[in-house]
């Protein structure tokens, strides 16, 4: 009976492994066949369509960049309004694009339809109109190292935003990050080329693991429009202020010694710094930069699907996605990682909040001087606590993440801004009683975004139905003339042997 037992427990174990060889064979020859290129990619190619004949997995899960559903305690992947859930903004970016409209940010998808839909973008009616530069489209496109590679770097920085508006139609994708013969992450914008060499490095020498994330610092960071670029005076060049470091006090000195501000707050008349997107800057301040962490590890981490394993191209806030981004590190409950992450953007949150409206006062109180007389001489050191004050609190909310890539420094960064802003609205206090006034300077309605903009002057109505009309007569016809010229380029197939 034993030997019969042994004998049908025999055939079955060579059965089910016989099972897996096939198993592992069909893997091995999907492998084999599964990234079989059927186009030919040609030079700097913008249509992400094309790239995914190739690489299907990465397009398809690239794609899911529209999903809009993901909502985290302060984040979302759809629209959300950060001006009516902060309305004090409107008063920090009095006079500038952002006291406008200020939308959370979604996916890579939408990177072209946000840009157009913005307030801050306006509405231009006629090719080059609008008050914005050619360079804002910089960070929206891979038909922006095209036009870079057919119009010269210096050329495309010249003119206005609406002037390459029927040129720009593709999201930001695959050209952007990748080389199209090799496949290898590469460097397609020259500005994080030229700030290394601002900083006496060679960006060649960056390592794999170090490329990925430097293809996210092409956009991911503080940046600034260089007028004054010997070679390029009528340009709007974009650069990155790192020559003297990356930290939140460097920069600010680079442009304090450059004498540079983005607009001058009509309010407080403060010549203003506006921090863009410093995620780049942030990371590196954190411990999982320390430990070789890539930007890419977190949020486009591997995963396999029909044996093949591949780069989830769903780029987003990893803590949709925990199981893939933190669990190759941490042996934490899904609960309890979340949990630590909110902790820490709860504390920072609350700290910046109460830095936005001590500073949104220090600006209204700097008009009531200036409006009773206040010199020059005066308001100088009132207006640089104001500039300073200000910059910490943007570099510590306007990166993406900050509060969990480096939270001791971000706050750290939120707690030097508070003391700045404190010890300035005291010499505020100390200048409105020498110029006579000894009582609380009026305060408008805080918790309404339409009121603080009636109340520095916007005509949000009759921006948006300008708006509205760009968006019906303009955008159609240039997403048309766009994908009519794409229409022309002739995707050639590789026979199949």
């Amino acid at each position: 009976m034993k030997n019969w037992i042994l004998f049908f427990g025999t055939i079955i174990v060579v059965f089910l492994m016989a099972l897996l060889a096939l198993n592992i064979l069909d893997r091995k020859s999907e492998a084999k066949y599964a990234y079989q290129p059927k186009v030919e990619i040609e030079g700097i190619e913008p249509r992400d369509s094309v790239w995914g004949e190739n690489y299907p997995r990465q397009y398809q899960s690239y794609m899911k960049t529209k999903d809009t559903t993901f909502h985290s305690m302060y984040g979302t992947s759809g629209h959300h309004d950060m001006l009516d859930s902060d309305p004090e903004l409107v008063i920090l970016w009095a006079g500038y694009g952002f006291s406008k409209d200020y939308n959370a940010p979604k996916g890579h998808a939408y990177a072209i339809s946000d840009i157009h839909e913005t307030l801050r973008t306006g509405a231009p009616m006629e090719e080059g109109e609008g008050p914005m530069p050619s360079t804002c489209w910089t960070c929206k496109s891979p038909d922006v190292p095209r036009l870079m590679s057919e119009m010269g770097v210096t050329e495309y920085y010249t003119g206005k935003w609406s002037d390459l508006g029927s040129e720009v139609i593709n999201p930001i994708g695959c050209a952007d990050c990748h080389n199209p013969e090799t496949m290898k992450l590469t460097i397609t914008r020259p500005a994080l080329i030229e700030a290394f060499e601002a900083m006496g490095k060679d960006i060649n020498d960056a390592s794999h693991q170090e490329m990925r994330s430097l293809v996210c610092a092409q956009c991911h960071v503080e940046y600034y429009f260089d007028k004054k670029k010997p070679g390029a005076e009528n340009a709007n060049y974009l650069t990155f202020p790192w020559k003297d470091g990356m930290d939140v006090e460097s920069m600010e000195a680079y442009y304090d010694n450059i004498d540079f501000a983005d607009w001058v707050n009509p309010l407080s008349k403060t010549p203003m710094l506006k921090a863009q997107h410093p995620d780049y800057e942030v990371y590196q301040m954190g411990v999982h930069a320390k430990r070789g962490v890539s930007c890419a590890d977190c949020h486009m981490p591997y995963q396999t699907e029909g044996g093949q394993k591949f780069t989830n191209h769903h780029i987003g806030s990893p803590l949709s996605n925990v199981e893939n981004s933190c669990f190759v590190c941490h042996r934490e409950k899904v609960d309890e990682l979340v949990t630590d992450v909110y902790e820490r953007q709860r504390k920072v949150k609350d700290g910046s909040r109460r830095l936005q409206r001590m500073i949104a006062m220090a600006h209204i109180e700097a008009a009531k001087a200036l409006e009773l007389g206040a010199s020059e001489s005066q308001m100088k050191p009132i207006q640089t606590g104001i500039r300073h004050a200000q910059w910490r609190w943007d570099f510590a909310v306007a990166s993406h993440g900050a509060a969990f890539h480096a939270p001791l420094e971000t706050s750290r960064i939120v707690t030097s801004g508070t003391d700045i802003i404190q010890e300035t609205r005291i010499e505020l206090t100390r200048l409105l009683a020498d110029l006579g006034y000894n009582q609380p300077v009026p305060m408008p309605d805080f918790e309404s975004k339409s009121a603080l903009q009636t109340y520095i002057g916007l005509d949000i109505e009759k921006e948006f139905a300008a708006k509205q009309d760009f968006l019906e007569q303009v955008v159609p016809q240039w997403l048309k003339e766009g994908k009519a010229r794409e229409a022309k380029k002739e995707v050639k197939t590789i026979s199949s042997k």
